[in-house]
């Protein structure tokens, strides 16, 4: 079995500093469960764990890299070469119509990706592969061997890579062969099919839209002509030639007429009124006609007339001439009056009948004329969709015409929107394989895999490697760590030297045997200095699992006790599967088995070990299984006794998993140290003892790391002092 090395790298913050302790602070009993904070790893773990793996990493990084190189020698050489198309989108599709003056739209992306695409297609393809059988060279060996399948299916070239540069309007068209002739002349062949292809693309567009455009024309030829002949009849039922303009003029000379009507028809009120007027026989009626200024005149005579009348009338008699001369004047002014007066009434009433009559032509004309208007207008709405109708079908038939005339120029026309700006030459060296570029590719994915790999494992290791560990997971201190000696796994057997020393049967191993008695005495210190209030006079060293060495280390710890001078009583409480009497070199005849079944005094099963003063062994004596159920009665009256006769008493115990003894006999002692062996103990079976010890309220005083070597933690590094220190010593002691 492999003996751990004492490593002590845990420092309590509040504990004091012991200088004989090498290093080690002494943690008070019931403290050490100090709250470790969930922290991430630190970088210099990561920088460990390479340094731990490097040999390995560098070897597959290594091998990685070979390998590619010489794949990489090993594979066919290729030339490429490239041929520069220009794309410019600025120049029109046509020479005539829409497609000269059509501006480019802002769609480069999509316009240069579909280009790619069209470079990529079996129509371009298919030709330049039929002329240089590329697919024939390209045939991949499980590729269909039926020529039928082979011819139909699409062609796609593996060694064909378009691309385009980043903001310009360059399409690079590259081919990849093991001749580079043959690069060049494929490159060039693609390119100039594309061309051609794009011509014919736009050529057979134009000619199959002439060909439909002509099958619609004279389709819209005859459609127009009857549509023509509708319009032309509809012009004969109305007799007229233009409905539209003939509604304007009835509307026009209808809005006239009923103006005019509207004004005889005041004329005609007004010539009435002035008819009764008259007819009802007054004279200011009379004189208010429009014939009344002669009867005013004659008014104003007759007045004057019966006026000189009367005055005659007053100086002369009826005999007098001139009272019969002015009654004459008088007779005749007043006859004249009354035919003026006669003559107004008549030329009244005339002026009447005629305001009549006109009215009712006028009425009679405006329904006349409101019946023809409203005739036309009724037709206007049919005439004008027939001459809708008809001049759409003619505009249409003209721009048709037009389209076909316009697309059988502009079908001859090849656009150099498409050109070739840089013809493909032959390469000068080969493009594949890049030798530098593929061993710096291996190099830099072997090293991440292999890194990546060191780290996984690490974060997947679930065993217990260092103190910080065990502080943080396990929530307990690592209170000592023991070297690995593998040249003791196949040895048992210790003797006592005659210097006091701890050493194997073999004198050539006094430099390992130095360096872990060193480990045992500082894990000895720090687990004897840590009580204060009172000391520990009886110690349980248990593990977790089985094969972590507890048995080897509670051995060692008792010796490196009572060679301090210290009587020192060790027990073998594992009854299933005793070892310490081996290593000791003792009998088991009789034992802690005899004390519990037989009811034997433990001291008269005590033995000293020969060369070793001051350190007794109870021996667990023969193994029975019954006897471990009683040990939880009896082991706190024995070490009870023992300890008043000992300064120590170190009980080795079964595993802490899977038997209920060793729960019996935590709570029986007054310290537990727990055994883990670095790198293999898992943390959570580490972490389930000491949850079980804490709720048992037990002492522990730590956990100690077995077995450690420089490769289980990135904190072990000085382990290798004890053994240079040792050599030192040892020169020293030979030369004086």
């Amino acid at each position: 079995m492999s003996i751990p090395i004492q490593e002590l790298t845990i420092v309590e913050e509040r504990g004091p500093r012991n200088l004989a302790a090498s290093g080690f602070v002494a943690a008070p009993p019931q403290t050490w469960e100090v709250e470790a904070e969930e922290q991430t790893l630190p970088l210099s773990h990561y920088l460990w764990v390479l340094k731990r793996h490097r040999w390995k990493i560098l070897s597959f990084v290594v091998i990685s890299a070979v390998a590619t190189l010489i794949v990489s020698e090993r594979l066919t050489p290729l030339y490429e070469s490239t041929v520069t198309v220009d794309v410019d989108r600025r120049m029109p599709t046509g020479v005539v119509g829409q497609e000269a003056t059509q501006s480019s739209q802002n769609d480069a992306d999509q316009f240069l990706a579909t280009q790619i695409k069209l470079i990529q297609s079996d129509a371009v393809l298919r030709p330049v592969a039929d002329q240089f059988h590329l697919r024939d060279l390209e045939q991949r060996p499980n590729a269909a061997t039926d020529q039928g399948l082979l011819i139909d299916a699409p062609v796609a070239l593996q060694n064909l890579k378009v691309t385009r540069p980043a903001n310009t309007y360059l399409l690079l068209i590259g081919y990849r062969s093991p001749d580079r002739r043959l690069a060049a002349d494929v490159a060039n062949a693609i390119a100039h099919s594309y061309v051609e292809h794009t011509y014919d693309i736009r050529f057979r567009s134009s000619a199959s839209l002439s060909t439909f455009m002509e099958k619609q024309l004279e389709e819209l030829k005859a459609k127009m002509e009857r549509s023509d002949a509708a319009l032309a009849q509809f012009e004969r039922e109305l007799n007229v030639i233009n409905p539209e303009e003939k509604t304007n003029i009835l509307s026009a000379r209808l809005l006239q007429l009923n103006a005019d009507y509207t004004n005889a028809e005041s004329e005609r009120v007004k010539k009435e009124a002035a008819y009764k007027s008259v007819s009802s026989g007054t004279l200011e009626s009379a004189q208010a006609s429009t014939q009344g200024e002669v009867l005013k005149t004659l008014a104003e005579r007759l007045g004057e007339a019966e006026a000189r009348f009367a005055e005659v009338k007053t100086h002369y008699g009826s005999n007098h001439p001139e009272y019969r001369k002015a009654a004459t004047q008088l007779t005749q002014v007043q006859n004249q009056f009354d035919a003026a007066r006669s003559s107004v009434i008549r030329r009244v009433e005339v002026e009447y009948r005629e305001a009549v009559n006109r009215e009712e032509m006028l009425r009679k004309t405006v329904g006349e004329t409101k019946t023809e208007f409203d005739r036309i207008n009724a037709r206007s709405f049919e005439y004008e969709s027939l001459k809708h109708e008809a001049d759409a079908d003619k505009k249409l038939y003209e721009e048709l015409i037009t389209k076909i005339r316009e697309a059988g120029i502009n079908a001859g026309f090849q656009s150099n929107t498409v050109r070739l700006a840089d013809n493909a030459r032959p390469g000068l060296k080969p493009v594949f394989p890049n030798i530098p570029l593929n061993v710096g590719l291996a190099l830099l994915l072997a090293s991440t895999l292999a890194v990546g790999a060191a780290v996984l494992s690490d974060t997947l290791d679930n065993t217990i490697r260092d103190a910080e560990q065990v502080s943080r997971i396990v929530k307990a201190q690592v209170i000592g760590g023991l070297p690995q000696v593998k040249s003791w796994r196949s040895r048992q057997t210790l003797t006592p030297p005659g210097n006091g020393t701890v050493m194997l049967r073999h004198a050539e191993e006094d430099r390992l045997i130095a360096g872990f008695g060193e480990a045992v005495r500082t894990l000895r210190n720090s687990i004897m200095l840590s009580s204060f209030d009172r000391p520990i006079k009886s110690l349980m060293v248990t593990s977790a699992t089985p094969g972590e060495g507890k048995t080897t280390v509670c051995v060692h710890l008792a010796m490196a006790h009572a060679q301090q001078g210290h009587k020192t009583l060790l027990i073998d409480c594992d009854l299933r599967r005793p070892s310490v009497h081996r290593r000791v070199g003792l009998t088991s005849e009789t034992g802690l088995s005899g004390v519990l079944l037989r009811g034997l005094k433990w001291r008269d099963c005590v033995m000293p070990v020969p060369g070793i003063p001051n350190l007794d062994v109870l021996p667990a004596g023969p193994a029975a299984r019954h006897a471990s159920d009683l040990i939880g009665r009896i082991l706190p009256q024995l070490l009870e006794e023992a300890s008043a006769e000992y300064d120590l008493v170190m009980v080795d115990s079964p595993p802490a998993l899977g038997f209920p003894e060793p729960l019996q006999m935590a709570t029986a002692v007054d310290g537990v140290a727990l055994i883990a062996l670095a790198g293999q103990t898992d943390r959570k079976a580490l972490a389930s003892v000491v949850s079980m010890l804490q709720r048992l309220r037990a002492n522990v005083v730590g956990v100690a790391l077995n077995e450690i070597t420089k490769d289980i933690g990135d904190s072990y590094y000085y382990h290798g002092y004890y053994g240079k220190y040792a050599r030192y010593y040892n020169r020293k002691s030979e030369t004086a």
